[in-house]
């Protein structure tokens, strides 16, 4: 089969493609990441060709051997679907988790995204908790970096508000959703506190700069990043028409949907206002 009719291919392009039409990064922002099953790498072996190996800058044994489908670093998402083989790269780890190597893609030099230690060391997170996850999504969602300048940068206020803007929220991320103060990206530092985070969550909020997303696959990442942008759309606009709310779901109304749903609402989420 060839690289870019493998079903997993097709899907990562299309879910950058679509971020890339929600306005979400901008030039060169953002990066995508996938863990690849093996039935998948088999499928393309026959495209592969290793190249040297390189050092991550951070170390996630558990994650040894496995391989990933990333953006490249200095890459436009807006051109990953006129252009892959520029765009996108496909690594492998090494037997320790401390290197990695292109085996397809970026055909014209670079390297993966900045991102990779964060997204690596998220994706260890995630697989030790659930191997079901598999998609790690970075995106520079304009409504959430509005909120991150006018609300505490705490997880349950975050929450909070999200889940009141939009009745789905609630059951879509139940769990919540962390916030990391500002940090220079691209380092270990901000990739540990946001690996920190999705011990607890799937969502997670990087001031003044974005989101991270963990998912099973590329429609609920997406999905999830999509509902939660949405919602902060709602609470910018209502905010632009007055500084508080004459009514919202109440604390007992969430209780109220989690039974329902069938979900469980942390109560620390659920406090009085």
């Amino acid at each position: 089969m060839k690289f870019l009719e493998a079903q997993f291919v097709q899907k990562f392009i299309r879910m950058a493609n679509d971020g890339w039409e929600q306005g979400w990064h901008e030039r060169n922002g953002g990066n995508l990441s996938y863990r690849v099953k093996p039935e998948e790498v088999e499928s393309v072996k026959e495209c592969l060709n290793a190249g040297e190996w390189r050092p991550i800058g951070t170390t996630v044994p558990s994650l040894a051997k496995e391989y990933f489908l990333v953006t490249g670093s200095g890459k436009y998402f807006r051109n990953v679907i006129i252009d892959p083989e520029d765009s996108i790269c496909l690594i492998e780890l090494d037997d320790k988790g401390e290197n990695y190597r292109i085996v397809w893609g970026l055909v014209n030099g670079g390297r993966p995204t900045s991102e990779l230690p964060s997204h690596l060391m998220n994706h260890e997170v995630k697989f030790l908790k659930n191997e079901k996850y598999r998609v790690i999504y970075h995106a520079h969602t304009t409504n959430i970096i509005a909120l991150t300048f006018v609300l505490p940068l705490e997880d349950r206020v975050f929450t909070r508000e999200l889940w009141e803007m939009a009745t789905e929220c609630p059951v879509v991320f139940p769990d919540g959703v962390g916030v990391v103060p500002w940090m220079v990206p691209g380092g270990r530092d901000i990739a540990v506190a946001t690996s920190e985070l999705m011990k607890k969550y799937d969502l997670a909020i990087w001031a003044h700069h974005g989101m991270f997303a963990a998912g099973e696959d590329f429609d609920l990442t997406f999905g999830l990043m999509h509902t939660a942008e949405k919602s902060a759309e709602i609470l910018v606009k209502m905010l632009s028409m007055r500084p508080d709310k004459l009514q919202t779901i109440t604390a007992q109304n969430f209780r109220d949907l989690a039974v329902d749903f069938k979900v469980t609402l942390p109560e620390e989420f659920l406090y009085e206002k």
